[in-house]
């Protein structure tokens, strides 16, 4: 668990609940994949009340409840980030093995070796440590939700947590490894998601895994297939006829397997997300698998933004209107500066370093210096500096309490996804 040092550090912010309106004016703010419109944000609560042209936004600025203004003039507004799939605990490893591999399995038995290093002194960091420095991953690459393949552990993901972590699904990690198919699928929310890596190879075995879920009872709209490399034209038909869903990792099934979705696939699967895995296998953050799918593999802009706003919200079945930018729907979002471009376009060429702003429910977890300079002294109270990779951030969290942890196993150099932490 998270020492109680922790809450103290992150305590400065203050509710959004208690916080009155707040208003965000001068940007331009995501409609969708190709629009950006000038307009002014008014946040209350945890929820976007308004999203309105500037002449409305000074006929209601006059609201009995106290306000607060924040110029992002010069700023793109899209909306924070979904990742549909992440190992959060294991996001300061290194990339392990040495493939490809024919399945997961193969690259497990190869990578998994813990009395060896590096994966012994790893492990040896408190896992509610090694959490929350995944948490700050996907954070700085400007995911306000992120799906973690593991059990939802309470006393961590709801003590101040750098993002909102999935809570309403069931899982099973795989076919081949652990939690009971028949009996987990069953027990599951009928309003959410049943996950489970499957597919996960080039083999024959790989191809015949959704038949085998299909027998277990185990495939319906609710159910997430995790990786799905394996799956052949008849495995894909099956999927779409059961209204299932496909999350895809490139750069870690190129790792692992050597091959991942091709182009036609990713193009037209109906419910599709994008997912960044974990460093053990994946390269960087999220914003490093939306550049690829576009860079590398010809993904259009429009369908790369989908894949981690609309449609993986569809896919996780989330509730509060995360993935998009209206009224109503909670207040998660963050700031690019803006180019000209359209949301899709800047998205898809976005790295970390470009990401200035990161809220979730209406509380800001995420400042560039500049950024910060924006906002008013108290609402960077309990903010610390974090140096990766070279590019400050200021962020909502113990910084120094976690490098310090971390350092106790690791020794003085540690890295984040690849990229070293400093203060």
């Amino acid at each position: 668990m998270v020492s109680h040092a922790t809450t103290a550090l992150v305590q400065g912010s203050p509710d959004p609940l208690q916080r009155g309106t707040l208003w965000l004016v001068g940007g331009r703010v995501a409609i969708d994949a190709r629009t950006a419109v000038r307009a002014d944000i008014e946040i209350r609560g945890r929820l976007i009340r308004t999203i309105t042209a500037p002449p409305e936004t000074v006929a209601r600025d006059h609201a009995a409840t106290p306000t607060e203004t924040v110029d992002l003039s010069g700023y793109l507004i899209l909306p924070g980030l979904i990742n549909a799939h992440d190992h959060l605990e294991f996001n300061l490893f290194p990339r392990l093995g040495n493939g490809p591999y024919k399945n997961c399995e193969e690259w497990a038995a190869d990578i998994y070796k813990p009395d060896r290093s590096p994966v012994r002194e790893h492990l040896a960091v408190p896992e509610a440590i090694r959490l929350w420095w995944g948490g700050l991953k996907n954070l700085l690459a400007g995911v306000t939700t992120a799906s973690h393949h593991n059990p939802y552990i309470a006393e961590v993901f709801e003590a101040d947590f750098p993002v909102r972590v999935v809570k309403r699904f069931a899982w099973s990690h795989s076919l081949a490894f652990g939690n009971n198919v028949q009996k987990v699928f069953p027990s599951a929310s009928k309003d959410g998601p049943y996950i489970i890596h499957l597919g996960e190879g080039t083999d024959a075995q790989s191809a015949e895994e959704i038949f085998t879920l299909r027998k277990l009872g185990a495939l319906n709209s609710r159910t997430v297939i995790v990786h799905g490399v394996g799956l052949d034209a008849t495995g894909h038909a099956l999927l779409e006829k059961y209204g299932a869903a496909l999350v895809w990792c490139p750069t870690s099934n190129l790792f692992t397997l050597g091959k991942t979705l091709d182009f036609q696939t990713v193009a037209s699967c109906r419910r599709m997300a994008l997912g960044n895995d974990s460093a053990l296998t994946a390269q960087g953050d999220l914003l490093d698998e939306i550049r690829y799918a576009h860079q590398q593999r010809g993904i259009s802009p429009e369908r790369a933004y989908s894949l981690v706003t609309d449609l993986a919200a569809d896919v996780l079945r989330l509730q509060g209107g995360e993935g998009t930018l209206r009224p109503g729907a909670r207040a998660d979002l963050i700031a690019l500066e803006y180019t000209g471009k359209s949301p899709g376009e800047t998205l898809a060429e976005t790295r970390f370093a470009n990401v200035e702003l990161a809220m979730i429910a209406g509380e800001p977890k995420l400042y560039s210096p500049a950024m910060a300079a924006r906002w008013p002294e108290e609402s960077c109270a309990g903010f610390e500096p974090l140096s990766v990779g070279g590019i400050l951030r200021l962020v909502r969290a113990p910084v120094a309490w976690l490098i310090t942890e971390a350092r106790r196993h690791l020794g003085r150099r540690i890295c984040l996804a690849g990229r070293e932490i400093g203060l």
